[in-house]
């Protein structure tokens, strides 16, 4: 398996040159002007950064950023995504926490830039997609790269009120893009529905899954999620044909009864995560969808998005309560007590996660990077680091995982992790 995701790129741009990479309402890419503007963004980031370093990236939800990301790792650099819609206060806690030299904006983007006291270069896409590409330069960079490299970091709740940088490096991001690939059956004929802001980890699948296989990805409306009913006139338009959403939005079309309206034809893989799927919603979707396949997925961004996979082979009762099911190839999963021993089957257990798809730990955090990344307490004989995932879980007999909930103070809000105390830090900071 290729574990560059730029050499990826490459030969996916030579196979596949001419097609649609990403698409929106607005605009569309293809592979080879991915590979050509990346590159062209590289050679220019070259000149300004450090390699290894955060390139901070502002743009919005569009074609173009992806390929800003590209262009931060051609400079040998690894991109950290900000949302330009956030609170000023939470974008400059990230910028305290990154620290990066340069922040890389679209033209609203730049706005909001503007405002957070950054003593940094702010630089405009614009400028560096004109650079020439020195092709010498990236080479070198090439050479002097390797899998372990950091790729991104992104910025999720922190349990101290101060937002946490996951960095995940290429190698692990390239294992989870291949075992979910072999899991969905997703193919160069796929069409995917991207619903994730750009800069939160579910967006990983539909970035770099065209990457990876040749697929096209459509970036579906936001406003389209609040009216089921045009989600589903927009799928069937854009003959979108996989989606990776959060478990809101099944629910929002089924409570609104999209289905008595449109059906989304053409959409044959189907995953959900980011909290517990109501086998109530999922029992209408089967109904609508007999050939579809339904894939309930779990895991943090510290395991490159998710560690586990369920697929639903049976229809569900409003009852039943789906497992998480089985630890995707190039993943371990199992659970530990209080006491980091061992339980039995059918025991609860903190679920723990070891494998080549972790996490390289907290940004600039080595205090929660330790507490959360440690040596398995199971293995004496080698370093071999383990993620505390703070969730608890039970195996069955047959071996499928059960979700059994949180050990702390950690909530989901249409999808995210989310801290109380994060909230609570961010109302101290309002007049009153």
């Amino acid at each position: 398996m290729e574990i560059n995701v730029l050499r990826l790129l490459e030969k996916t741009a030579q196979k596949y040159g001419d097609k649609t990479a990403y698409s929106d309402t607005d605009n569309s890419i293809t592979f080879a002007e991915i590979e050509d503007k990346a590159k062209r963004m590289g050679s220019a980031l070259a000149e300004k950064v450090t390699p290894r370093s955060p390139v901070a990236v502002m743009t919005g939800r569009n074609v173009l950023t992806p390929v800003v990301f590209l262009g931060a790792v051609y400079a040998g650099c690894f991109y950290a995504p900000m949302d330009a819609t956030q609170p000023l206060a939470r974008l400059k806690d990230i910028l305290s926490v990154l620290n990066p030299s340069v922040i890389v904006a679209d033209d609203e983007g730049m706005k909001t830039a503007s405002q957070l006291g950054f003593e940094g270069e702010l630089i405009n896409t614009a400028d560096l997609f004109e650079h020439e590409i020195d092709q010498p330069k990236l080479d070198e960079i090439a050479r002097n790269s390797c899998a372990d490299d950091p790729l991104y970091v992104i910025f999720t709740s922190g349990s101290t009120g101060k937002p946490k940088g996951v960095i995940t490096s290429m190698q692990s991001l390239m294992c989870y893009i291949s075992a979910y690939r072999e899991v969905m059956d997703i193919n160069d004929t796929d069409v995917l529905g991207n619903q994730s802001p750009l800069d939160y980890i579910a967006a990983i699948r539909d970035i770099y899954l065209p990457i990876f296989t040749g697929a096209s990805m459509f970036i579906i409306p936001k406003q389209c999620f609040v009216i089921p009913s045009e989600l589903f006139k927009v799928m069937n338009e854009r003959k979108i044909t996989s989606v990776g959403w959060s478990v809101s939005v099944f629910t929002i079309a089924v409570k609104l009864k999209a289905f008595e309206g449109e059906v989304p034809k053409y959409l044959k893989k189907v995953c959900f995560s980011g909290s517990v799927m109501p086998c109530s919603t999922l029992r209408v979707w089967q109904e609508y969808l007999p050939e579809t396949k339904f894939v309930n997925q779990y895991g943090p961004t510290e395991c490159t998005a998710s560690c586990t996979y369920y697929e639903v082979n049976d229809k569900v009762s409003d009852e039943d309560v789906l497992p998480i099911g089985r630890a995707y190839r190039n993943y371990r999963v199992f659970l530990l007590d209080d006491d980091n021993n061992p339980v039995k089957t059918g025991e609860q257990g903190e679920i723990c996660v070891s494998g080549p798809i972790l996490a390289l730990g907290y940004y600039n955090n080595k205090e929660l990077t330790d507490k959360s990344f440690i040596q398995n307490p199971l293995n004496h004989a080698f370093n071999e680091l383990i993620y505390k995932s703070g969730d608890y879980g039970v195996f069955r007999e047959d071996g499928v995982l059960e979700f059994r909930g949180r050990k702390d103070r950690q909530i989901k809000h249409l999808g995210h992790r989310v801290e109380l105390s994060e909230i609570e830090s961010a109302a101290l900071r309002l007049d009153t």
